[in-house]
């Protein structure tokens, strides 16, 4: 029966995200009406015996209130101030400045559909660096998409190249790899460097060849002619910043790696860290630049606003996310579904593969891939546990199909976005994204099995 109450709730949930419903606040009821049903219903207590207030009422809010207290200090603290670096290196141009420098080298090949494949994989290692696939795509279609375009590749091929380059968040310092690190107990740089960085180097080869093959198939089909033209560039009068300031949005990634188990051990470097000192650097280059301090210190508020949209946006969803997954657990769902999978005879890598499938029908359906992410990836080291298997190797797969995933739903903010800039309807352009991102995901599952059978 509480598996059909959670089944029921999970369903309302995923319908209210579908149809546009802020999804804190509907996570936040779904956890709440789930554990007041567990406890009414007799199938557990909100929280352990130490931790209750004496009300069953105000339970619940003190989960929300711990659950918050332990995420802003350390993992959130993190979060935001990655976001609110992004927010600065946008403000002052110096993402735009990388996106000029790293996209030259393209011009010199004469093949549009190879363009339109080293597009991809570029886009993907400015990723490093820019987390947010709708912005990365915003980039790239003012600056790439025009000269796609200009050497004879349709609207459809270009925008589902551009749209689809961040389809693995691998950044260390991306908000899902923090997470994924977090939960795991793994160091973000180690989960980075020895299981993210070997999938997504086969993906580069995969992928890339996909794209190439589906788009220039497809344009055939819809009887695309490649008519080369010429492009003239037209500067956006607001990009003016140095060629220089590409490196400042590489600064705190450099630093994070330099200063890890990668390099230099004897200097110890963190992720705000990294971000305030990356702060530092372009609030001196600014001054250099308009030996102007008012103006300076002024544009420090792309800071400070970053901080704050981080908090509402990202912060809150992952709490939301902890309180439904409380809300489960207290249910007693995932003991069920994990012993009912038990006695069907499902073993560690099956039930990751149940976990990556809810996660990836989530993400399509939701149009998110963070939303049904942060709701699921608190369950995973339950889960895991229960299967015998390490933690990462549920987390990884899971975390990375939400990624892939997303760039399938015509609702996602990164498709729409792309669509709209493009000129393209959102339903045509997943036709032109799910082939490669289907090899995305066997790469991804794929590539699990082998660190399974591995031994990793």
């Amino acid at each position: 029966m509480g598996v059909v109450i959670s089944a029921l709730v999970t369903f309302w949930v995923g319908y209210l995200i579908y149809k546009k419903y802020k999804p804190q606040p509907v996570l936040f009821l779904g956890g709440m009406i789930l554990m007041y049903l567990a406890v009414i219903l007799g199938y557990g207590q909100i929280l352990g015996e130490k931790a209750r207030t004496g009300s069953v009422f105000f339970d619940a809010f003190e989960f929300m209130r711990s659950a918050m207290s332990s995420n802003v200090g350390k993992l959130g603290l993190n979060i935001m101030s990655v976001g609110a670096f992004a927010r600065y290196m946008d403000k002052i141009g110096a993402s735009r400045a990388l996106v000029r420098l790293t996209i030259k080298p393209l011009l010199a090949l004469k093949s549009p559909y190879l363009v339109m494949s080293g597009t991809w994989i570029v886009g993907m290692l400015i990723g490093l660096c820019i987390n947010s696939a709708s912005g990365l795509a915003m980039l790239l279609m003012v600056t790439m998409f025009p000269i796609l375009l200009g050497l004879g590749v349709s609207r459809l091929s270009a925008t589902a190249a551009v749209a689809t380059t961040l389809c693995f968040d691998w950044s260390p310092s991306d908000t899902g790899t923090i997470l994924s690190a977090e939960t795991a107990g793994v160091n973000p740089v180690f989960y980075w460097s020895h299981y993210q960085v070997p999938i997504v180097a086969v993906a580069f080869v995969v992928v890339g060849a996909l794209h190439y093959f589906t788009q220039k198939y497809m344009d055939k089909r819809a009887g695309h002619v490649v008519t080369p033209m010429e492009v003239e560039t037209v500067k956006d009068e607001s990009d003016t910043a140095p060629m220089i300031y590409a490196i400042l949005p590489v600064i705190p990634l450099a630093l994070i790696l330099s200063f890890s188990s990668l390099w230099i051990t004897t200097v110890k470097m963190n992720i705000v860290m990294a971000m305030f000192i990356g702060l530092f650097v372009g609030m001196c280059c600014e001054y250099i630049r308009w030996r102007d301090a008012k103006k300076v210190f002024g544009d420090i508020q792309a800071f400070f606003d970053g901080l704050g949209m981080q908090m509402a946006n990202v912060i809150t969803l992952i709490i939301a996310g902890q309180t439904f997954a409380q809300g489960l657990i207290t249910m007693g769902t995932i003991n069920t579904l994990i012993e009912s999978s038990k006695d069907l005879g499902f073993g560690p890598m099956a039930m990751m593969l149940v976990m990556v499938g809810i996660i990836a029908v989530s993400a399509v359906v939701m149009g998110s891939g963070n939303a049904p992410f942060f709701a699921f990836a608190a369950l995973t080291p339950a889960v895991a546990a229960h299967t015998g298997l390490h933690p990462v190797l549920m987390l990884l797969p899971m975390h990375f199909a939400a990624s892939i995933m997303r760039n399938c739903s015509p609702i996602t903010a990164v498709i729409v976005v792309s669509s709209g800039m493009g000129g393209v309807s959102s339903f045509d352009l997943v036709k032109r994204t799910a082939i490669p991102m289907a090899g995305a995901m066997i790469v991804t599952i794929g590539m699990t099995f082998f660190y399974y059978y591995s031994g990793y």
